[in-house]
C-alpha cells in the first residue's frame, strides 16, 4: 500500500514533540520490553501494520522471544506473561478501547496492585502514544515493512 503523506518530509517539527514523548518514555522507568509489549499489542488491536512491523522488530533486536510475540494476540491463554505484563496488556486494550466500555474498575484495580501511581500514569502515557502513533500511519497509510531496527530508536536518558 502506498503512503499518503509522509509526515517526516512535510512536517518534521511537528514530529519532533512526539519524539519527545517518546523520550520521556523511555526514561520513565517502564521496562523496555513492557513498553515493546504495550506497542504490540496496541497496534495488533488497531490493526497497524507498520507499528506491528516496527516494533516487533525492535522488540526482536532487545532479546523478546518469537514465541511471546506470535502468542501476543491470545496473552490471556499463554503463559509467557508475568502478573505485571498480564496488568498491562489488559490496561493497554482498556485504554486503546475505550468505547467497549471505558476502563472498568476491576482492570485498574488489577493494574494498580501490580504499578505503582507514577508508574501507572507513564503506563497510560504509554498506551496514549502508541495509539496516536497508530491513528497516524493508519491514515496517512504508512507503508509496512520498510522499518530498519533503530531506525526511530529514542535514547535511553535515566
Amino acid at each position: 500500500m502506498k503512503s499518503r503523506i509522509d509526515i517526516r518530509k512535510i512536517s518534521p517539527k511537528a514530529l519532533q514533540s512526539f519524539y519527545a514523548v517518546e523520550a520521556y518514555l523511555a526514561s520513565s522507568g517502564l521496562e523496555s520490553s513492557l513498553r515493546h509489549l504495550i506497542k504490540m499489542r496496541a497496534s495488533q488491536v488497531n490493526g497497524c501494520a507498520h507499528c506491528i512491523d516496527m516494533h516487533s522488530k525492535d522488540a526482536r533486536a532487545e532479546g523478546e522471544s518469537e514465541q511471546r510475540l506470535y502468542g501476543l494476540n491470545a496473552w490471556r491463554e499463554t503463559p509467557y506473561y508475568n502478573e505485571r505484563e498480564r496488568a498491562a496488556l489488559e490496561w493497554t486494550e482498556a485504554v486503546t478501547l475505550l468505547t467497549e466500555g471505558h476502563v472498568p474498575d476491576e482492570v485498574f484495580e488489577r493494574v494498580k496492585a501490580q504499578f505503582s501511581e507514577q508508574e501507572i500514569l507513564n503506563l497510560t502515557i504509554a498506551v496514549a502514544q502508541i495509539n496516536f502513533w497508530n491513528r497516524l500511519a493508519v491514515s496517512l497509510r504508512a507503508e509496512a515493512g520498510t522499518y530498519q531496527v533503530g531506525e526511530h530508536r529514542v535514547k535511553n536518558t535515566a
